[in-house]
């Protein structure tokens, strides 16, 4: 038997086919496909409400599109792209820790942040 999830809006009882996350740090709405799994800090929307969904001003909303292939991505995969938009907004010099390094420990402008890597443009 399978449950079908519901818009998170008041009143709105549509499926859901996205996922709203935010990562009020940095000001940041993302809005990915419908996790797997209903997370408690994350909101499902319908089409309609995902569509038009605006955030407040001085927020950047980020959409990310489903690439139209089998596999969804879990609350897991939402946060930790919600870390790297964090991690990306930092400072350079508090992104790669002391001494302007990676985690390898290398001077690469490369910041490793679990399974993600956030790479600095040189100009930076």
């Amino acid at each position: 038997m399978s449950l079908v999830r519901r818009c998170s809006r008041t009143a709105c009882g549509r499926p859901a086919v996205a996922t709203l996350t935010y990562v009020y740090a940095d000001s940041t709405a993302v809005l990915g496909p419908l996790a797997t799994y209903a997370e408690p800090h994350c909101y499902d929307l319908c089409a309609e409400h995902s569509e038009r969904l605006t955030a407040p001003r001085g927020w950047e909303v980020v959409r990310l599109s489903d690439g139209s292939g089998p596999s969804r991505p879990s609350g897991d995969d939402l946060e930790a792209l919600a870390n790297a938009v964090r991690e990306a907004a930092r400072p350079p010099g508090r992104a790669a820790g002391p001494g302007g390094t990676g985690k390898g420990g290398q001077a690469t402008g490369e910041t490793r942040r679990g399974h993600l890597r956030v790479l600095r443009s040189p100009d930076s």
